[in-house]
């Protein structure tokens, strides 16, 4: 395939199209930037080849035209001196250059043209790769997150861990069924006079308790207080 026709299938790509059919859109868009960035190579030495013929040809034309003033010049002393025939020759020289100076002229138009239809190539596929880096990017940061979240997916329905949640579910299950039984057996039982004497031993126990730290807590502050 010639570069005008890939550049011509570049333009007129429809990049949204490409993605959406490709199986891989991140292996696509990589393939297209690469594509478009050897092209614009081949483009913009192409142009560089036109640029070097146009200057080539502005530089011969120079010098067909000062040939062509110098066969003037001859005419016209070849005249002065009565030499038609010599006139007649400087003009027919001069005349043919005029025709090889037009011909170059319009080759350089030619050129020109070819030179504008490169720089409107390249201004579009440019835009073209521009769009396709950003869409690189970002499709690269949603098939990272996309893969992220079927990993984290997959491991949430994960046989194994249902079979462990089950598990635990079971356990709380029986351990329900114990503290139920306990409860049960309380259901409907009196409180004794020993229960209650008990109960108050119990009482008397804590509050000493927090005597005790009570004035664990306070006798180094009060030393520090009084050294001070």
């Amino acid at each position: 395939m010639s570069m005008f026709s890939r550049l011509g299938d570049i333009i007129n790509a429809n990049i949204n199209s490409l993605l959406e059919k490709a199986e891989d859109p991140e292996k696509i868009i990589r393939l297209m930037i690469q594509e478009m960035e050897d092209t614009l190579v081949e483009i913009r030495s192409a142009a560089a080849k036109c640029i070097a013929d146009r200057k080539e040809h502005s530089r011969h034309i120079e010098h067909l035209g000062r040939e062509q003033r110098e066969w003037e010049r001859r005419a016209e002393l070849a005249i002065r001196n009565d030499r038609e025939d010599l006139a007649r020759a400087a003009l027919a020289e001069k005349q043919a250059i005029s025709d090889m100076v037009a011909s170059l002229e319009n080759e350089m138009k030619s050129i020109n043209g070819q030179l504008e239809k490169f720089n409107e190539d390249i201004a579009k596929l440019q835009a073209k790769l521009t769009d396709a880096k950003k869409r690189q990017r970002s499709i690269a940061i949603r098939h990272k997150t996309a893969t992220s979240q079927l990993a984290a997916r997959k491991h949430i329905h994960n046989d194994r861990i249902d079979e462990m949640l089950f598990r635990f579910e079971n356990a709380e299950r029986k351990i329900d069924r114990v503290e139920s039984e306990g409860e049960a057996l309380n259901m409907g039982r009196r409180t004794t006079l020993a229960d209650e004497i008990e109960g108050l031993e119990n009482d008397d126990r804590v509050e000493e308790a927090l005597q005790e730290l009570k004035t664990k807590v306070k006798e180094p502050a009060a030393k520090e207080k009084n050294d001070g």
